[in-house]
């Protein structure tokens, strides 16, 4: 291991490129009769390489196998003010900046089955080796050589070189082991800070590049090279003749998730993120012979926007940064910015770019401004499905996403990427194959969470749950979300419910028994019972800053056994729950993660401009007891109740609504086989009772119609309607009844095989 590990120390040597271009001195372009002298400003360099390689080897024992695991990673950037040199004679000296890390780590787990007592037992002997060796220096003020030279085509060149800085080397060996006959233990080595020559680097531009003719005396651009795997970069901002005292350059950087503090540059292509933090950097440059003092304002300008161009600038922050800058150098000024809200405009319009602006002022006066564009993305939406559902309920989002701000508005419905997550709540409608709890499938939502983030480089998640998803949603917030101590806001901004039953659902009551007497066992359907929801209700209270908003269904009247209005699956008032911002629809439950209630509900708590509350929610969360269980003769009350430290939630009153239910087992139930095309009736049994009401669960292609013992029709629930995709289609008969047979029958219109599945109550 010791081996590998000078080794790697060794392949930093290796990789960086020493050659240093002399000083030269540069050519001139034709130069104006106003003009003449040296090109100053700023050149950026930057290498970067990345190897890797994961390989799994049998032993020659053919009993096991190892596994090595190794990363190298190699990053070098510089910053460079560009100068005149001394001699006043057009030549540039280059003053830099340079940062330089260098990291090597490789993992090896050995395994490999053993006896301990002549081949009577065998078992896993493990061993764990890791090899880590890291490089870092840092210089500022470092002599650089800079070359521009322009050719009489009006093509020019521009050079970099670097010298070698000083750094330090460190490393470490660990190895531990298991399963040994004789226990074996493990070591850790760590070389200490070790002073080491970081060498430098150079490049030169390709000549491709041309001056301008409007703008003779400035130059702009970019050029990579990418051989094997390093890619160099230079990038420069020059200008001959130009003001003693000017921004040179202006740059975004964003933290890497997860790692808080990991700052990258932002691209323009890519962009950042709504509610990430921005360091904007402003280099300025004092190409004079004598120190300099001026201030920095940072604003957010509008002019070129297609709607705002004519409104003013705007600051940033209130400060102004004052800057002294010495004699021939270059300083940085920095500012963190929060983006939260900048992707949108406050009146929830789509902001496809931020403009941003840095005024330097000397005396008082503007001396020099740059303005940069700064792309900022919607946070991502996680769409997390219900019961007997998948990722593709939210199918259609990402083309409702784009077309709501642009195709940088990503959706990431669970399980659409299986390697990152999937929720199982049933693979199809009416399974009753094996289904995983609310705490599992909230295990899965959170590896998809945390991939959306490392995919779009996000710190914050918005999350759009159906159903069902609204618990696992709820669970995982409650349970497993950890924040960020860096961070006062939530990983998780916003959690929007749709139709999600928080005090559960009286369908869901009846069925579960339903499946019960049938033989069946459902385990996401037991779930979502309401006296389940009586003690998830009690456990899963924290809310841990994140804003709730519940949407519900108020279409149906009748739901099961439950006399209020609902989508056909969830009350009004289970979905509402104690959520202070809720929203009602006519949507059925299945229908309410449409496009209408997107636009309706969804995208006006999530399109929040700069202006909006990006603040958490406060912890106002009441000691929710959810539902509260009364034995009544036959019969039971539910009252929906809060507890006492819930005085603050008036927006968010729950009435009792004068619910009453018998007991939840049904009085009749029948699975039934449905041929393609076929047509039966069954016999459904009639007790005496006030009312009386009729579940069935079938395909949507499967037409009911209930039938008195007159031959009168009471009800029908045709095929391939709204209603006919309803999980739960009742009948209900407000009425009294007698003691008596009615028939309910069932046609398939389809040309393929169904089960159907009915259940009656009585009231």
């Amino acid at each position: 291991m010791m081996k590998q590990f000078f080794i790697a120390i060794l392949l930093l040597n290796l990789l960086s490129n020493s050659i240093i271009f002399g000083q030269g001195k540069s050519m001139q372009t034709k130069a104006s009769a106003t003009c003449s002298g040296a090109w100053t400003g700023n050149i950026t360099y930057s290498r970067t390489q990345s190897m890797s390689e994961s390989k799994t080897t049998e032993r020659v024992s053919n009993r096991g196998k190892d596994k090595r695991d190794w990363e190298m990673k190699y990053n070098y950037k510089a910053s460079v003010a560009v100068l005149e040199s001394p001699e006043r004679n057009g030549s540039n000296i280059g003053k830099a900046r340079i940062e330089h890390k260098f990291t090597s780590i490789e993992k090896t787990i050995a395994q490999e089955e053993n006896s301990c007592d002549r081949g009577k037992t065998w078992q896993i002997m493990t061993g764990n080796f890791e090899s880590k060796s890291e490089t870092q220096g840092q210089a500022s003020n470092q002599e650089a050589n800079v070359s521009v030279g322009v050719n009489s085509d009006g093509t020019y060149t521009v050079s970099v070189g670097l010298q070698q800085i000083q750094g330090l080397v460190t490393g470490s060996e660990k190895s531990s082991f298991s399963g040994q006959c004789t226990k074996k233990e493990g070591k850790n080595f760590s070389l200490p800070a070790t002073p080491t020559n970081i060498q430098g680097n150079s490049l030169t531009t390709d000549g491709r590049n041309r001056i301008d003719p409007k703008d003779p005396n400035t130059l702009s651009g970019s050029f990579s090279k990418t051989w094997e795997n390093v890619t160099e970069t230079i990038t420069w901002s020059l200008k001959k003749c130009g003001a003693p005292l000017r921004i040179t350059d202006l740059q975004f950087e964003d933290m890497k998730f997860p790692n808080w503090n990991d700052w990258q540059e932002i691209t323009e292509q890519k962009g950042t993120i709504d509610g990430n933090f921005v360091k904007i950097k402003a280099k300025i440059l004092n190409a004079s012979g004598e120190t300099k003092y001026a201030d920095l304002r940072f604003k957010e300008t509008f002019k070129g926007d297609k709607w705002d161009g004519a409104k003013p600038d705007a600051p940033l922050e209130d400060n102004v940064r004052s800057v002294r800058v010495e004699a021939n150098t270059e300083e940085t000024v920095e500012m963190l910015w929060d983006s939260s809200g900048y992707a949108w405009f406050d009146d929830g319009r789509p902001r496809l770019v931020q403009r941003i602006k840095a005024e330097l002022e000397e005396n008082n006066k503007k001396i020099d401004e740059k303005t940069e564009n700064l792309k900022i993305a919607p946070k991502p939406v996680v769409l997390v499905h219900g019961l007997w559902s998948n990722w593709r309920a939210f199918e259609a989002w990402q083309n409702i996403l784009t077309t709501s701000h642009s195709y940088d508005w990503k959706a990431f419905p669970v399980g659409e990427k299986p390697d990152h997550g999937v929720m199982n709540t049933g693979k199809e409608f009416m399974s009753t194959d094996k289904t995983d709890s609310i705490a599992d499938n909230a295990h899965q939502l959170k590896t998809y969470i945390e991939y959306s983030q490392k995919d779009r480089n996000a710190w914050h998640v918005d999350i759009v749950a159906h159903s069902m998803g609204g618990l696992i949603s709820r669970y995982y917030i409650d349970q497993i979300m950890q924040n960020y101590t860096e961070n006062s806001r939530p990983r998780v901004s916003h959690l929007l419910m749709l139709g999600t039953p928080n005090l559960g659902s009286p369908c869901a009551d009846i069925m579960d028994n339903t499946f019960e007497i049938l033989g069946k066992q459902v385990e996401a359907v037991r779930q979502l019972r309401t006296d389940y929801a009586v003690g998830f209700n009690k456990i899963h209270t924290q809310r841990k800053g994140v804003k709730f908003s519940a949407l519900a269904g108020n279409s149906v009247p009748t739901i099961c056994k439950w006399s209020g209005e609902g989508d056909g699956v969830v009350p009004v008032t289970s979905a509402h729950w104690i959520v202070k911002d809720t929203g009602l629809s006519n949507s059925l439950h299945t229908d309410l993660t449409g496009t209408k209630d997107f636009s309706n509900f969804v995208k006006p708590r999530l399109a929040i401009g700069p202006k909006g509350n990006h603040n958490p929610e406060l912890p106002e969360i009441p000691n929710v007891t959810g539902q509260n269980y009364q034995p009544n003769n036959d019969a039971y009350s539910v009252n929906f109740t809060r507890g006492p430290s819930a005085s603050n939630m008036d927006s968010a009153e729950i009435s009792s609504e004068n619910i009453l239910i018998d007991n939840s087992n049904p009085d009749f139930a029948k699975a039934v086989e449905l041929s393609p095309k076929q047509s039966i009736e069954i016999e459904i049994p009639v007790e005496t009772a006030q009312k009386f009401g009729l579940i069935f669960m079938a395909d949507s292609q499967i037409s009911p119609t209930l039938f008195n013992d007159k031959g009168e029709i009471i009800s029908k629930n045709l095929a391939n309607t709204p209603e006919s995709n309803l999980w739960f289609r009742s009948m209900f008969y407000d009425q009294p009844t007698i003691k008596t047979t009615w028939k309910l029958k069932l046609e398939n219109t389809a040309n393929k095989d169904f089960t159907a599945i009915v259940s009656t109550w009585k009231m």
